[in-house]
């Protein structure tokens, strides 16, 4: 793009503030790509490679609508499964504690009583192995410490948004297909909708992980660079695939995604139903979630205009989609904010700046 234009100045004044480093950005308005972007640096060491088009970014949160809402819809939409089931029903562990009642449902839209975060990573060292069987008992280990917290408000028209409410839900993808959640989300999303790279942890990434991944932080608790390894501490402790957060992908894949959400919407040809994406991007009551998306609420990320309809989620490493089906519109920004530090929030006020900027733009 020109360098005068608004988008381009925008995205460049985030980089001499020091909002992030370098992004890609990806905006896509009635089917047709509008901007797809890199800018910036992946870090801010001084030998540091301009990003690419292909750079891949830890998506943290973005976990939650890319993989775990879509798996849950998924396995609604195929009757493995309905939305107002009790977790008791899908996960021993819970039955006979208050998380057992909670539905499918309550946890989607974060609405379950749970708290948002706990350090659970603290009971646990960073150097412990990674295969299938020793993450299993760190599965086992966090699923017992959920269900001894107290339930707040369960079922209520009350939310508190929740990672740990997604852990439990990638557990009950995993329970009920038998399959990690990283298999699962190769072989029913990845692979229908040709998006990758989008992987847990890099898992089926190939290649030179070094030369591909923006960096995030200096992790004192694993005390080293974080590169293609998942920047969320709870989510490395379950060997970086997670409900709530652990995957990585380019921009241009993750927009294969929100392009099936979106056609699906419409009632065009996709992988989802529109019934449930429908049921799905719909805010709550008492809330501006709907299930496993948010919704515009003002102040919103999202800026002033984009209609009452859309839907969106927010990475905490600087990474956020919103979709306005009314224009038709996707718009997928990935950074690397929390590179050097997660302490740099700057990032709050450019997001609206950016989404006012694209919809001016258009």
């Amino acid at each position: 793009m020109d360098a005068t234009d608004p988008i381009t100045r925008i995205l460049r004044e985030g980089i001499r503030t020091r909002v992030f480093p370098g992004a890609v950005l990806l905006v896509r308005h009635k089917g047709q790509v509008r901007v797809h972007q890199a800018i910036g640096l992946t870090s801010s060491f001084p030998d540091s490679p301009p990003v690419q088009l292909s750079t891949i970014y830890d998506l943290a949160s973005l976990t939650k609508p890319l993989v775990t809402a879509s798996s849950i819809l998924l396995l609604a939409q195929e009757g493995h499964l309905t939305l107002t089931q009790a977790l008791s029903t899908l996960l021993e562990e819970v039955k006979g504690f208050p998380l057992g009642s909670v539905s499918l449902k309550a946890l989607l839209s974060h609405q379950s009583g749970l708290p948002a975060w706990r350090p659970f990573y603290q009971s646990f060292s960073p150097s412990l192995p990674l295969e299938p069987e020793f993450r299993q008992k760190r599965i086992q280990a966090i699923l017992e410490m959920i269900c001894k917290e107290p339930i707040g408000h369960a079922s209520s028209a009350t939310s508190v948004y929740s990672d740990l409410g997604y852990m439990v839900l990638g557990c009950v993808v995993e329970r009920v297909m038998g399959q990690s959640l990283a298999d699962f989300c190769l072989e029913r999303i990845v692979k229908p909708l040709k998006a990758s790279p989008l992987a847990f942890c890099m898992h089926h990434i190939q290649g030179d992980v070094t030369r591909k991944v923006a960096p995030t932080e200096e992790d004192p608790w694993r005390g080293r660079l974080l590169q293609g390894e998942v920047h969320d501490e709870n989510a490395a402790t379950l060997g970086g695939i997670a409900g709530h957060a652990g995957l990585f992908g380019t921009a241009q894949a993750v927009g294969q995604v929100t392009k099936a959400w979106l056609d699906a919407y419409a009632g065009k040809p996709s992988l989802f139903q529109q019934e449930f994406v429908r049921q799905f991007v719909q805010a709550q009551l008492g809330t501006s979630w709907g299930l496993g998306w948010d919704t515009p609420s003002q102040p919103s990320s999202s800026g002033q205009w984009f209609s009452p309809e859309s839907f969106g989620h927010l990475g905490f490493t600087g990474t956020s989609i919103w979709i306005d089906p009314v224009r038709e519109l996707e718009v997928i920004f990935l950074s690397n904010r929390v590179h050097p530090t997660r302490d740099n929030q700057a990032i709050k006020i450019f997001r609206p700046q950016l989404h006012d900027a694209i919809i001016q733009d258009l």
